[in-house]
């Protein structure tokens, strides 16, 4: 195989992934390899192709007259180096599915997903290198316009007075995600200022950080109706910014703040109750999942369930826990 019928070949793979439904598969984000990688990869795939069983092996077809044909043997093929293995590895951990888009996964095989803190597994998962401050800054800047100017939710659309970002710094080490933006969030266009933020913000004070050390964002960038819960479709059309924004800041921690939230980051809908209480992985971010403020402001007892998932959270952050009383 060619290299350019090799790049073409996954080309159409990931556009067919497209019209699956694998939304994170789009026609932007099919990269182009190398060129190196190509001849690699289209090395080992004919090396294999050219490798018959015994019993199925024919008589090779006579050469026409005036020309010359030798046959093909197994030391004329290229044989890749231990460099170029590890390019081919690489290249082909760039077209795997990501279990979490897969639609036809059911939700009783996400536990195998599941990943304690307890199991040392390296987080090194970011797709992209680091980014600079400058870089992030322009990065946010094309991102909030991209925001600005969807159109994908036509009932938010009409509804929203403005869209929601996010507010914080720009290299965190900890992430709030939330659900939606509220009557408050929407009017001023900053995440979590209404009664929820003004308890989340309590929160964040009793595990010794201020507001202003962590990155806060919602799953939806634009008010629903009535503050109802967001529809999955709207999860899944927001989803690409959520993912471009946390790619973009990198945090060493994520916090999910209710159903929605873990529904956009991870694709679960799994009870909150038997989510929390543990360590996830997301890419190469520590996902804590615990219960949206909103939730406790109905739900007072839920309010130790909380801290408990804090208190863990500061444990693995290095942040020394308050003495007892």
């Amino acid at each position: 195989m060619q290299p350019q019928s090799l790049q073409q070949a996954l080309t159409q793979t990931l556009e067919t992934y497209q019209r699956m439904g694998l939304r994170r598969f789009s026609r932007q984000n099919i990269p182009e390899l190398p060129e190196q990688w190509l001849k690699t990869i289209s090395a080992v795939v004919s090396a294999e192709t050219n490798q018959e069983p015994q019993q199925h092996q024919t008589t090779p077809p006579t050469a026409t007259a005036g020309t010359t044909s030798p046959p093909v043997t197994r030391s004329q093929t290229i044989q890749p180096t231990s460099a170029d293995s590890k390019v081919v590895e690489h290249a082909a951990s760039l077209f795997t599915i990501d279990p979490r888009t897969s639609a036809a996964e059911p939700e009783t095989r996400s536990s195998e997903r599941l990943i304690s803190s307890t199991e040392g597994t390296a987080l090194t998962a970011w797709q992209q290198p680091a980014f600079s401050e400058t870089q992030r800054q322009n990065l946010f800047a094309d991102l909030d316009t991209q925001i600005r100017n969807c159109r994908l939710c036509s009932e938010l659309c009409g509804f929203r007075h403005q869209t929601v970002f996010g507010v914080g710094p720009l290299k965190p080490t900890l992430c709030f995600m939330g659900e939606a933006p509220g009557a408050d969030e929407d009017k001023i266009g900053e995440p979590f200022v209404g009664r929820a933020g003004q308890l989340l913000t309590r929160i964040i004070g009793a595990m010794q950080l201020k507001r202003e050390d962590v990155y806060i964002l919602n799953a939806l960038k634009c008010r629903p109706p009535g503050n109802r819960t967001p529809m999955p479709t709207e999860i899944g059309n927001c989803h690409p910014f959520v993912e471009k924004q946390l790619e973009t800041l990198q945090p060493r921690f994520i916090v999910c703040l209710g159903a929605v939230a873990v529904r956009s980051l991870l694709g679960w809908e799994t009870p909150i109750g038997r989510l929390r209480g543990k360590f996830y992985r997301y890419r190469g971010a520590q996902v804590v999942i615990t219960y949206h403020p909103s939730y406790l402001l109905r739900n007072e007892q839920a309010k130790r369930l909380v801290w408990e998932d804090m208190q863990m959270l500061m444990k693995e952050m290095g942040i020394a826990l308050p003495e007892k009383a």
